[in-house]
């Protein structure tokens, strides 16, 4: 019983001398979204996904046109045909759905890997800018804006990283 009147004099001790500690720090925010939309970097990246988005989506339609064109010629031939010459022609687009769904598939992993190492070479190349800007500025801490309930604008660094990002990272 004694150890654990230690224990819980200790424990508290430990969490005033943080509160203390925690207030002396600098904290900040910004909207890192806007960050990535409205620096000339982050548009770049954004576009570089879109168009390869935009790549994939017209395949995959294009594929598809395919598949309804042949899937109408089956139907329209569909007295023509025996049962079992039928059969065949249905399998075969069946199989081709299946491929069609296989390559949907693979081209949506493709993209999220794609998209997930963009963001992160972004992230790499941004992330030494902003961690000068607060070594320069004096803030220890820098939140995203998604998780502060309220704060003040004089703490929003967003506009200013923006700027320094742009101005440290030319784009022809």
């Amino acid at each position: 019983m004694n150890l654990f009147k230690y224990l819980v004099v200790l424990s508290l001790f430990l969490n005033f001398i943080n509160l203390q500690v925690s207030a002396n720090e600098s904290v900040a925010f910004a909207n890192i979204d806007l960050i990535v939309k409205n620096t000339n970097i982050g548009k770049l990246t954004l576009d570089k996904i879109n168009n390869i988005n935009s790549s994939n989506l017209k395949k995959l339609e294009d594929f598809e046109k395919k598949l309804k064109s042949q899937e109408d010629q089956i139907k329209n031939k569909k007295n023509l045909l025996s049962d079992e010459e039928y059969q065949n022609e249905i399998s075969k687009l069946k199989k081709k759905i299946s491929e069609y769904n296989n390559k949907k598939n693979e081209m949506v992993s493709n993209f999220k890997n794609s998209k997930n190492n963009e963001l992160q070479n972004l992230f790499k190349t941004i992330n030494p800018i902003i961690q000068n800007y607060m070594k320069e500025n004096s803030v220890d801490i820098l939140l995203n804006n998604k998780n502060i309930f309220i704060g003040s604008k004089k703490l929003d660094l967003t506009q200013k990283l923006i700027t320094v990002i742009d101005e440290k990272i030319k784009i022809d």
